[in-house]
């Protein structure tokens, strides 16, 4: 799987809604390979967009449609500034991956001291965290060389998530996940996703 992850800061967020729609109805039936999208605007204006293809090669291919040139050309007059994409094949789905049931998705990004322990770790606490966070339905990790993360989580609903947050705040597995941190994660809320 290959993801790209498009982050901005909205100016128009209704031009930005109706070409996703546009997207959605006029391109996607001819975009190879893609395999979904989570997205949506934060509180503070940023909008952002996880989109999922099946490789590399697909998402590349799509890119150099022609309308997918002329949409891109129109829907980045909705932001306000530069863009910017994170875009990586070094993908790990968390529990069951995304789900198009989430009523509140989070975008997570940090950096980790050792990638492969805390890798390692994560894969041995699943079913811990499944225990502990009954309201995380899934999520989907995408990772860059460096060690910087973006992790995006699903959630049953914001109001679960908000009360198991602070429920589980004071448990040692929450500071051993913390201690693998290298510096400070920024968290993105999307508390209306458009998941397809």
């Amino acid at each position: 799987m290959f993801v790209q992850v498009i982050e901005g800061k909205a100016k128009d967020p209704d031009l930005l809604k109706r070409q996703g729609e546009r997207w959605r109805k006029e391109l996607k039936p001819g975009a190879k390979g893609y395999l979904g999208h989570t997205g949506g605007l934060t509180a503070d204006g940023t909008m952002i967009d996880v989109v999922r293809f099946e490789s590399e090669a697909d998402a590349r291919a799509n890119s150099e449609r022609p309308e997918q040139g002329a949409w891109w050309n129109e829907t980045e007059k909705g932001y306000d500034g530069p863009v910017s994409f994170t875009e990586s094949s070094d993908t790990e789905l968390l529990l069951d991956g995304g789900s198009d049931d989430a009523g509140f998705v989070q975008v997570m990004k940090g950096k980790v001291k050792d990638p492969a322990a805390f890798r390692k770790w994560g894969k041995e606490h699943e079913g811990q965290l499944k225990k502990l966070r009954p309201d995380l339905i899934g999520g989907l990790d995408v990772w860059k060389p460096d060690g910087s993360f973006i992790s995006v989580a699903y959630f049953t609903s914001e109001a679960e998530a908000r009360k198991n947050e602070q429920a589980t705040a004071n448990d040692p597995m929450m500071a051993e996940y913390g201690s693998h941190m290298a510096g400070e994660m920024e968290f993105l809320d999307i508390s209306q996703p458009e998941i397809d």
